[in-house]
């Protein structure tokens, strides 16, 4: 796809910690072996683009880049060391040539080295990655480890009401009432828990009797505490459940719910009582823990409850190719086995909506999302808030209705997040605002770089927060042009400088202050001296010079009409 001079723009202005852009100067000329290897480190750290002829330090700056001249030669070159297909282009710039190159990533479980090294970038060099990092990249091409068979292990290892309670859910989630009256061993190897060879480790794992897990995979446990501070020391209470997981979800949840407080509110009429964890999202936080985690390290998943918050941890990072920032939209579970045993009974979504689901909930009821503040490398960990934020809120979601709820999708709810917090909406979900404001649920305010969104009139005034929306609004024009008339002309004296005006307005951007003070001095209502930005604001319109033989000076128009003659500065007549 052919780079346009937008989409170079993007780049350029990008934040510089965007790990998927490199920015060289490159004025007339650069190595290419070095080359080769930055496209190496691209690659193996996911993809990205190498950038000639831009400086790397922002404000950054085009400057253009004669190093390669040909780039269809240059990308042949960069196959035959690589056998990476590299795109190669030069972005004519008005400022000078501009050559991109765009790195794939690397295949999977495949790391891509050049010159005996694997290279990776770290600050302005590039160095060799750490065995741990190559560790991590061999382990992406590692087969599910929950599909693998336990040779020790055969069906009696099962517990029967663990078995029971798969085929139960199994036939009501399908719809197929013959799975109630299968043998055991039937539905299993239909399920893909129990193949020809034997008994697999997602079977153990969901539904093992204590004693095989104890034999075979002590470290297959969820740890249950509840602590009523965070000081370090005994927990108040603690379960160890090391048993089929279907043997245990219940008995967890009730654990869980017994300290779950309910939150009151009361506004006006309305009461509400909202529990302080959601059923739904803890459990998925559990079931994420249960599928994701790495089955082959030593130690446990732990639940640790306090009154207002919950952490779940579990070992091992994130799933190869999964992050913070695009957890909500990518899906890899590292146990597939163990994920499509829990999809046929209903227990989780198989397109992998877990995620979403739990944003959702937490948007719904006005609490903050889940937090990934504490995931690394060797574990991943959820926090999950329960204070309710904003009661307001939940009274703008009843007005909204839960028809119209449903219909969201995760970003919608995303969009309605951040401008309910009044934080501006990132690019990737802008395109679902024209949406919400169709729908009448949000209001657009200003226009050009200074629009912004607000919730909507109506539903403000369903809450009884009709002040509110006006703050949030702000004033209409002409009485933001009046506030700024009225600074101005006290002001007189000294006369008002760009920056005093937009402290007048603090909720307007400097360029709608500023059409705003054009539009005034148009009107004749204000005017400027000087023509930098020390220029001042007066009242009224500018004073108008006449150039003619009044004793041989200049003749001032004064704005309230007299005339005043520069050859002797106290000639005054009024006309």
């Amino acid at each position: 796809m052919k780079i346009t001079f937008e989409q170079l723009q993007s780049w350029i202005d990008a934040p510089s910690e965007d790990e998927h852009l490199e920015f060289k100067e490159a004025k007339s000329r650069y190595g290419f072996e070095e080359l080769v290897r930055y496209c190496v480190a691209l690659a193996n750290e996911g993809g990205g683009r190498m950038i000639l002829g831009v400086t790397n330090s922002r404000p950054r700056r085009v400057i253009g880049s004669r190093a390669f001249n040909n780039p269809e030669r240059i990308r042949m070159d960069l196959y035959e060391r690589l056998r990476l297909r590299i795109e190669v282009e030069e972005v004519q710039h008005p400022d000078g040539p501009v050559i991109v190159f765009t790195v794939p990533p690397r295949p999977l479980g495949t790391p891509i080295h050049y010159q005996g090294a694997y290279w990776m970038r770290r600050g302005e060099s590039l160095v060799p990655m750490t065995p741990d990092q190559l560790r991590r990249i061999f382990d992406e091409a590692v087969p599910d480890y929950s599909a693998e068979i336990c040779r020790a292990a055969t069906i009696n290892d099962l517990d029967p009401s663990a078995i029971e309670y798969f085929r139960t859910r199994w036939s009501r989630k399908s719809g197929n009432e013959a799975l109630a009256h299968i043998p055991d061993e039937q539905l299993l190897r239909d399920a893909e828990l129990i193949i020809d060879s034997g008994v697999t480790y997602a079977a153990l794992i969901l539904m093992g009797t204590r004693v095989v897990l104890g034999r075979h995979m002590s470290h297959a446990e969820v740890i249950f505490e509840y602590r009523s501070t965070e000081v370090s020391g005994p927990a108040q209470q603690r379960l160890e459940f090391r048993q089929g997981f279907f043997l245990f979800i219940e008995k967890l949840w009730y654990a869980i719910n017994a300290r779950n407080d309910m939150q009151h509110y009361q506004e006006g009429l309305f009461v509400w009582d909202i529990p302080t964890f959601n059923e739904v999202v803890v459990r998925e936080a559990i079931l994420n823990a249960i599928s994701h985690r790495d089955y082959r390290l030593s130690g446990s998943v732990f639940v640790r409850q306090y009154p207002r918050k919950m952490e779940i941890v579990s070992p091992g990072g994130l799933p190869a190719g999964i992050t913070q920032e695009n957890i909500l939209w990518r899906q890899l579970p590292r146990n597939r086995r163990i994920a499509e045993a829990l999809s046929k009974c209903g227990l989780v979504e198989r397109s992998g909506q877990g995620m979403n689901l739990m944003y959702e909930q937490c948007v719904r009821e006005s609490k903050p999302g889940p937090d990934f503040a504490g995931t690394d490398d060797n574990q991943v960990s959820i926090t999950l808030q329960g204070d309710v934020q904003d009661t307001r809120f939940l009274r703008f979601l009843e007005q909204v209705g839960r028809k119209t709820l449903a219909s969201f999708s995760t970003p919608d709810f995303i969009v309605l997040d951040y401008i309910h917090k009044e934080s501006p909406v990132p690019d990737e979900h802008k395109p679902n605002l024209p949406k919400l404001a169709e729908m009448g649920i949000i209001e657009r305010v200003g226009r050009g770089r200074g629009v912004r969104y607000i919730l909507s009139r109506s539903l403000y005034g369903y809450i009884g927060k009709k002040g509110v929306y006006t703050r949030k609004r702000g004033l209409d024009k002409e009485t933001n042009k009046q506030l700024l008339l009225k600074h101005i002309t006290d002001n007189r004296k000294d006369g008002s400088a760009l920056s005093e005006l937009i402290q007048v307005l603090p909720s307007l951007s400097r360029r709608q202050v500023q059409n705003l003070i054009y539009e005034m001095r148009d009107e004749g209502k204000i005017h400027l001296k000087g023509q930098t930005r020390a220029g001042l604001w007066y009242p009224g319109t500018a004073p108008i010079t006449l150039h003619g033989n009044m004793n041989k000076g200049a003749i001032t128009v004064q704005n309230d009409g007299a005339i005043q003659s520069s050859a002797t500065g106290k000639n005054r007549l009024k006309h």
